[in-house]
């Protein structure tokens, strides 16, 4: 098997492809700076599985872990997040066509 070394995007991509995660970065966006326990207590996971879902956002660069005494607390990180959505606005003028297109051809079929 090859060895491939992610990029940074990459990993952002990833991180984001899982729902759980997803999850988690939305529950920070509104709660940011919370504890590890806190922030697991409304997904149905073990803490080793929250665990692990931190450990791939905090890879990809999208949260930060702080800690202070036996509390760790996280938070957002913006930075991949500006990154991949510059990634993807250099992509959206080909799905805006695409969707003035089926809407086009919507309006058309309803007139008919």
């Amino acid at each position: 098997m090859v060895k491939y070394r992610a990029s940074r995007i990459d990993r952002t991509f990833s991180a984001l492809a899982d729902p759980t995660r997803r999850g988690i970065l939305l529950r920070l966006k509104k709660e940011s700076g919370i504890s590890v326990s806190e922030l697991a207590r409304p997904f149905p996971l073990k803490l080793p599985g929250m665990m692990k879902h931190l450990d791939v956002l905090s890879d990809a660069g999208l949260i930060t872990r702080t800690k202070t005494g036996r509390t760790v607390s996280v938070n957002l990180a913006v930075g991949p997040m500006r990154e991949a959505m510059e990634w993807l606005k250099r992509y959206e003028r080909f799905w805006t066509v695409s969707i003035d297109r089926l809407v086009a051809l919507t309006e058309k079929e309803g007139e008919q």
